[in-house]
């Protein structure tokens, strides 16, 4: 059965596919890393800042736009760490939020048990589904570029497309092989998230 199906989640114009523990992961490095280089305290990165950042990173633009958030993650894993708000299914899932210049972010989550398949091939499965959808315009992919296969399996599916109405880019944390996609820093995003500014770094 097809994951996207089975969880009844609504076809959005602009789509956001994370892996949640990857984008916890790299929050908690950025956390630990700047805290000494700033001498201060990094507060927990904002969800609603990250996705709208992810957003205009992919080609969003001011409009009255819908963009779903789907994030997957283990289904041992209960929240996110260095989120706020964190908890998968109390604080994100069916949940929603508005920006009075980008319109309405619909969260979903989505729990990948151990046994039945992987995380990196769920997501694969995903964004397949997604690409093959007339309504959507444009797909933004989080990976996990450091471990695993996340981000070959996710470049697979894509490798094939060549779709000029649809613009998809994958994150990474640094440039990565690419192919009928575009591609972005994902640091910039949580970086903004969690409250680091650029004059800080000068």
């Amino acid at each position: 059965m097809n994951p996207l199906q089975s969880n009844n989640i609504h076809w959005s114009e602009n789509i956001i596919v994370a892996d949640a523990e990857y984008i916890d992961k790299v929050a908690f490095n950025l956390t630990v890393y700047f805290e000494r280089a700033l001498n201060r305290r990094i507060p927990k990165a904002d969800f609603s800042t990250w996705a709208i950042d992810v957003a205009l990173d992919g080609g969003v633009r001011e409009g009255e736009h819908e963009t779903q958030v789907v994030l997957v993650h283990d289904k041992d894993k209960r929240q996110m760490e260095y989120f706020t708000p964190s908890d998968f299914e109390r604080d994100l899932n069916a949940k929603a939020f508005r920006h009075e210049k980008f319109g309405e972010f619909i969260v979903s989550s989505l729990a990948v048990e151990k046994g039945f398949t992987t995380k990196d091939n769920f997501m694969a499965d995903i964004v397949r589904t997604f690409c093959d959808q007339e309504s959507v315009k444009r797909i933004m992919v989080v990976p996990n570029s450091e471990e695993g296969d996340g981000y070959e399996a996710v470049s697979r599916i894509l490798q094939p497309k060549d779709d000029d109405e649809k613009r998809i880019t994958l994150f990474a944390m640094q440039p990565m092989p690419t192919g009928n996609f575009r591609q972005e820093i994902l640091g910039y995003s949580l970086m903004n998230a969690l409250g680091i500014s650029a004059d800080e770094l000068k």
